[in-house]
Order: structure tokens, then C-alpha cells, then sequence
């Protein structure tokens, strides 16, 4: 047989036991005999080029590194949906959608995967391209990473235009396996399968993202030519029939109340799940009546999404133990039997201070309840008093340093127990952490572990040191080789370019954080300035009170603080105020309050607000009536809900983009009218 006659039946043979085993769950062969064929199909592909087809499933594997994403405008905006959090909403929702349609209405119900929405485009029956859902009308083109899910398909039985959209997520099983691999590897876990299906197909080098079990519901048909679809229920099982992995378990309704009890089941039972879901979807299902019903400007009105409230556990507090932070805060920390709780396992959570562990009465031994706040940060909420033995012990803060053994305090007016030795090795460590870290010096790979090794090793005593570290000091240190070393020095030395407020924030002054070093930045030339300014100069500062500038003037009293800043400079590290003028910027920006909203598809956060900031803008983190406009990506959320009530021009990155190209005020205020 020829080469293109064998590499045809290949992917045939191999599309049709990719179905058995994802979509059937009923494979035909091994492991091995797959894995047999496929390495064939390779082969066959490398010998002739030109043979391969696009809907081999060879891509599976990744190719090429990309050098970034392309950007992608949606053929069907991927609009948001409005939210509900109670069963008085979906009554209120569910009255909307009878008095604008005036006849009688069923509803499909589905699950709200909790993962990363996509759209994918299908043409002459050939998966042509996937991007993410980014700000709704544009996001990145992704298609090189969507191949390497094995539940999406290559090719359907359907040769007219098809645009689906789905949501890729990770299954909690995987999710646990790949956080059990990177513990074992000394690496940081992933805080939730979101995050890692998220970060995952935003990898630039595919052969990565196809080593990664991602896996993929379609929820909508948003696209189809010449096919009669009268309503939702049909388009999902029509997709099922061409091979697509629907939503799971959608039910159709005709009442609200039984929706309503619907999900008061599966509000008590998503843990049973294999994945992670955060709320349920109600959707009108003929379609004729969505059409009838419309869209506002950002979600249809034709759809809801109801949203869990925060999942909460009940578990043993076994231990509290303290940890010493960088200002010598002493902070009570439970120590928990592990429980499943939105997506991760818990076994610590927060106690904040003295006064909140007597406020709720926890104690040790205490069986209590615990949920993530914001479903992120977890937190003990209340004690099942009712389960009290008599044998729990009440919990008191140490009065000596657990770390330093000195003597602890409470300070007038506030609520934290601090170790004040200003030479406490715990507050030295946490110090030299937080000057390592993004929003300080950013010295990449000097994480928490590595600070420890160097102090653990003597290397380094205070942040300065880090300054004259040499290779040679790190290669035989554990889990230390020759490139690690050297990318770890040259990461030290990059840092000394940064700007000043990087440095301010990194010196860890107390009650200057990110805004107040700009602020320090902005308005003196240099650190030598801010050494020698006065009270008065201090406190006349945009932002600043007398805390502020007492702070900053108490901390450049201290002789050992000017004795570090004197090894640094002595080392080359840049003292001095870069100012927006000299980077040829102009202040475009100026008076205006931006806030930033959702995932933008190429920048980080950070990035953005520094571009705002550094061009005379003030990134703000609240939508208000004197907010200037939005900057909004992937997820924006109810800032992007509210600044729509309120009027508030949205923009998406790529007109950030193109506003940061001008040079006048004027035009950027043109562009945002």
C-alpha cells in the first residue's frame, strides 16, 4: 500500500478509536496498540509532508512553539450571562421571559462548567480554528492547543460552516494527580482545575498543553448553515450525533419550582461530580423565542446563570499554630483534617488574629465549618458547638516569638500580636520574599524555597547580599544545578535596572505598598530625596497622611536600614526615579481613573496598570460614576455588569492597544466617546 492510502486508513483507524475510548468509553484496543499506530502515522507524516491531512490526529501531540497567540474576532459575539443567587431571582428571570414572549416557554438546564469558555469553527467538516472567548467579540487564536484535546474533533460528519462553543476544564482526579506530581517535584500546586485548564491552553508551546489532560464540554451551537433547528435540546443532540461531547445531564423544564428544585439538588450534590462545577445555566429552549427575546448589550435575555453559593465543609481544626510575617505580625493559622472544598483540598485556613479566634470561640479540637472566601482564600466560619466534647483546649497567642524567643506585643488601637526585633530571622526571611516577588524587585525563580535555602546555607543575612552572590556559592547547593544557578544569578542582576518604586516596595517600609512607592517615586528623583525629606514634604503628598510619612521617616532613621541601602547601591543597584518623560511617554492618561476587569488575552494585570500609570492614568479597582472607562477581558465579572448600569465605556485590549500609540489627550478622549 502507498503512503497516502496507508496514512489515510491510519486516520481513519485512529479517529475512530479516539471515539471509542473518549465519547463511547468502550476502547477496542490497548494502550499499546494505539500508541502503536500512532507512532506509524508519525512517521509516515515526517517521510511525506505534504500528505498530512487536517484532520490528523498526529496534531494531537503539539507542534511548533508559537512566538505569541494571534488575535481572533468572533464570528457570533461569545457573550456573558447575567447571574442569579437566589430562587427569587430565577422567579423574577422566569416572569421576564413569559411577559415578553406571551406564551408558554420550556427551559434546558445544564450545568456550569467551571473551566475555560471556547469557540471553535468547523468548515467543509475540517476543526479550522479555536480561540478563547476573550472580551466576548475578540480573543486569541488557540487552535495549535485545542488540537491536543482528544475529546474535541478533528472532523465531523457535516460540511457546512459549524461554530460551537464549549468549556475545557481538567476533571478533579487529574487535577489531584498533577498537583501529587508537582509536590513530589519540590514545584508550587495549582490553586484549582480552572486555573490549570486556563494556563494550560494559554501555552505557547503545544507539545506542553498535549501533555496536560484537558478535556471539553460543548454547551452551543452558535452557528450552523442550512440546518432546521427549531430549539436548543435538538442542536445538542444533533452535535452529539456528529461527534461532539455535550453538556452532561441537561434537563428540560416547563416550571420554574422545578428547576428551582433541581438545583437545590445538585447545589448539595456537584461534589459528587468528577468535575468542577460553580452554578447551573437556564436557557429558553426554542429558539424562535430567543430570537423574539434579543440581547442586551453584553448577555441575551434569554439566559441565566444561577451561581452556587460559596460551598462550605464541615471538618476537625486539629492544631493552630503562628506564623511571623515580614513586619513581625504573629498570625494564627488552623491546621485542618483535609476536606474537598471548591476544587482544591483544604487542610489550613486563616484565624486573622487573637480577636477573631475569641469572637467566634475556636478552639483546638473544635469540629467547624470552613468555605472559601470569594471561593479562593479558606476561612472558618462558625463552631458546631453543639459537637464540643469538653476535651477542646482554648488557644492563646504566644508571648514570646516562636521564632526568636523575644518578648511579643499588642500595640494600642491595634488588633495584632508582632514580634518587634527588627532582627527576627522569620521577619528577615519574609522580608527578603517580599522583596523578590512581582510587584517588588520581580527577581524571577527567587521564590520561598530558595530564600530559605540561602539563609538555611548562610549565603545571604539581609536583602543586599543577594547582591554579591556568585554562581560558584549556589551550584552545589540542593536542588541547585549549573543553569538554575546561572539563570538565577542573571535574574539577580536584571533587577538592578528597575525603577525606583520597585526598590521602595521591595525595602518593605511599613504601610508603603506598590501605590505609595509610585507615589515616592513619582514626586522625588531619587532614594537620597526621600532619605532627606522632611515631614512637610512627606505629608503634602498625593495619598499620604501622617502614617504614611511618619513611616517612611522612621524607617530611613534606622542605621541598619541606611546600611543595607548603602550595600546596594554599592552593588549598582538603581536608586534613581525613571520617570515617564524619559521613557518618550506622554501623560495621555492624565486625570483619568481606569479600572481593569477579567483575563486580557496578552497582557498581565500588572502589565496594564503600569502601562496607565506610567502615561499619567491611575488604575483604580472600583467601578464608580467618576471612573473614566473599563478596561475588560475573558471573565470581567460584575465590574464590567456594573460600569453597563452605570454607562461606562468598556474597552478591550486591543483598544488599549491603540490608544497607547497616540500621543495626545485629546484623541484617546476621541476614541473613548
Amino acid at each position: 500500500m502507498d503512503a497516502k492510502n496507508r496514512i489515510s486508513e491510519l486516520i481513519d483507524l485512529i479517529n475512530y478509536h479516539n471515539n471509542r475510548y473518549y465519547n463511547e468509553d468502550s476502547p477496542e484496543i490497548s494502550d499499546f496498540e494505539y500508541d502503536k499506530l500512532m507512532k506509524e502515522l508519525i512517521k509516515l507524516e515526517e517521510e511525506n509532508p505534504k500528505l498530512k491531512r487536517a484532520d490528523s490526529p498526529s496534531s494531537r501531540v503539539g507542534g511548533k512553539p508559537l512566538d505569541k497567540f494571534n488575535q481572533v474576532t468572533h464570528k457570533i459575539p461569545m457573550l456573558s450571562l447575567s447571574n442569579a443567587y437566589s430562587a427569587q431571582d430565577l422567579r423574577d428571570f422566569d416572569k421576564r421571559v413569559r411577559d415578553s414572549i406571551n406564551e408558554g416557554v420550556e427551559y434546558v438546564v445544564e450545568f456550569k462548567i467551571d473551566g475555560l469558555s471556547v469557540g471553535l469553527t468547523y468548515n467543509n467538516g475540517i476543526f479550522e480554528k479555536g480561540a478563547t472567548r476573550g472580551n466576548g467579540i475578540i480573543g486569541e487564536d488557540i487552535t495549535q492547543n485545542l488540537k491536543t484535546v482528544k475529546t474535541i474533533p478533528l472532523k465531523v460528519e457535516d460540511n457546512e460552516e459549524i461554530v460551537v462553543r464549549g468549556e475545557v476544564y481538567i476533571s478533579k482526579e487529574n487535577f489531584e494527580t498533577i498537583n501529587k506530581i508537582q509536590e513530589e517535584e519540590g514545584l508550587q500546586l495549582f490553586a484549582n482545575p480552572r486555573n490549570l485548564a486556563a494556563g494550560t491552553l494559554r501555552q505557547l508551546d503545544s507539545k506542553l498543553t498535549a501533555k496536560r489532560p484537558l478535556d471539553i464540554f460543548i454547551f452551543n451551537l452558535e452557528y450552523i448553515e442550512n440546518t432546521e433547528l427549531k430549539t436548543h435540546s435538538e442542536s445538542l443532540e444533533y452535535l452529539n450525533k456528529l461527534g461532539f461531547k455535550v453538556s452532561p445531564n441537561y434537563k428540560v423544564f416547563s416550571d420554574m419550582d422545578e428547576i428551582i428544585k433541581h438545583i437545590d439538588y445538585w447545589t448539595v450534590n456537584r461534589s459528587n461530580l468528577p468535575f468542577e462545577i460553580d452554578g447551573m445555566v437556564i436557557k429558553v429552549n426554542n429558539l424562535s423565542q430567543r430570537e423574539k427575546m434579543g440581547y442586551t448589550a453584553k448577555s441575551p435575555r434569554w439566559a441565566i446563570a444561577y451561581k452556587f453559593p460559596a460551598e462550605q465543609k464541615k471538618t476537625k481544626l486539629i492544631d493552630i499554630i503562628v506564623e511571623v510575617g515580614r513586619t513581625g505580625t504573629i498570625t494564627p493559622t488552623a491546621i485542618l483534617e483535609p476536606v474537598r472544598l471548591a476544587g482544591t483540598t483544604v487542610s489550613r485556613a486563616t484565624l486573622h488574629n487573637e480577636d477573631y479566634i475569641n469572637e467566634k470561640d475556636i478552639r483546638i479540637g473544635d469540629t467547624v465549618i470552613v468555605q472559601k472566601a470569594g471561593d479562593i482564600i479558606p476561612q472558618v466560619v462558625e463552631v458546631v458547638k453543639d459537637e464540643r466534647t469538653g476535651d477542646e483546649i482554648i488557644f492563646k497567642l504566644p508571648e514570646k516569638c516562636p521564632v526568636c524567643s523575644e518578648p511579643t506585643v499588642r500595640l494600642e488601637g491595634e488588633a495584632a500580636v508582632k514580634c518587634i526585633n527588627i532582627s527576627c530571622p522569620a521577619q528577615i526571611r519574609r522580608g527578603i520574599i517580599h522583596f523578590a516577588s512581582r510587584d517588588a524587585m520581580n527577581i524571577e525563580g527567587l521564590g520561598e524555597s530558595i530564600v530559605t535555602l540561602l539563609l538555611d546555607n548562610k549565603i545571604i543575612k539581609d536583602i543586599a547580599d543577594l547582591y554579591y552572590i556568585n554562581k560558584e556559592d549556589l551550584i552545589n547547593l540542593e536542588r541547585m544545578g549549573e543553569k538554575s544557578a546561572s539563570n538565577l544569578v542573571n535574574a539577580i542582576e536584571k533587577s538592578k535596572q528597575n525603577d525606583l518604586y520597585r526598590l521602595i516596595n521591595g525595602l518593605g517600609i511599613k504601610y508603603i505598598g506598590v501605590k505609595g512607592a509610585k507615589v515616592l517615586a513619582k514626586n522625588f528623583k531619587s532614594l537620597d530625596e526621600i532619605i532627606n525629606a522632611d515631614m512637610s514634604e512627606l505629608i503634602n503628598l498625593e495619598e499620604f497622611g501622617d502614617i504614611m510619612a511618619n513611616s517612611v521617616i522612621q524607617f530611613f532613621k534606622e542605621e541598619k536600614n541606611i546600611g543595607v541601602i548603602k550595600k546596594l547601591e554599592d552593588a549598582g543597584v538603581n536608586t534613581k526615579s525613571i520617570v515617564s518623560e524619559d521613557k518618550g511617554l506622554v501623560n495621555i492618561f492624565e486625570g483619568m481613573k481606569i479600572v481593569l476587569t477579567g483575563t486580557l488575552p496578552t497582557l498581565k494585570r500588572n502589565d496594564a496598570k503600569e502601562m496607565i500609570e506610567a502615561r499619567g492614568g491611575k488604575a483604580t479597582s472600583s467601578v464608580s460614576k467618576s471612573t473614566t472607562f473599563i478596561l475588560a477581558g475573558e471573565e470581567a465579572g460584575s465590574k464590567l455588569t456594573k460600569a453597563n448600569e452605570l454607562g461606562i465605556p468598556v474597552i478591550d485590549e486591543n483598544e488599549f492597544l491603540e490608544m497607547i500609540e497616540h500621543t495626545s489627550k485629546e484623541d484617546v478622549e476621541m476614541m473613548i466617546k
